[in-house]
């Protein structure tokens, strides 16, 4: 049982964790204007790039979170993009006090993804993912 809870519990983890992501991009593609009106609420510069970047890391580190396909430098990306969003976007200190809390659960939330993220840039994807099977079952 303990066998599978480890076999198990990395794909499942590595499924709740890549959610997030692959919501987040493909939500931004279909809600473009505000996605970007809200970038430049917070002071944003070339929105346009960095909004498609923002999406290609979202869906494309997120599927390969959930894919287990080159999952170390995919938790490592989005751990790298996470910083300066987080810092960016909920920086709770800044807002009003009536929006303070939201955004420093949000600065919270995304502080413990990060460490999931690290968690799994460390210890790899588990044994069911692309990158074992293309390891021949071996973890990376």
């Amino acid at each position: 049982m303990a066998q599978n809870s480890g076999r198990f519990g990395s794909l499942i983890g590595r499924i709740l964790l890549s959610l997030i992501f692959v919501l987040a991009g493909f939500g931004k593609i279909g809600d473009w204007s505000a996605t970007a009106d809200y970038m430049a609420s917070r002071g944003m510069p070339a929105i346009p790039f960095f909004l498609t970047m923002t999406i290609l890391v979202e869906t494309v580190g997120g599927l390969s979170l959930l894919l287990g396909y080159r999952t170390k430098a995919a938790a490592l990306a989005l751990f790298l993009f996470l910083v300066p969003a987080t810092l960016l976007f909920h920086n709770f200190w800044t807002y009003p006090e009536e929006l303070q809390k939201i955004q420093m659960i949000m600065f919270l939330k995304n502080l413990a993804i990060m460490g999931g993220l690290l968690t799994i840039a460390a210890a790899g994807p588990g044994p069911i993912s692309l990158d074992a099977r293309s390891n021949g079952g071996v973890r990376s």
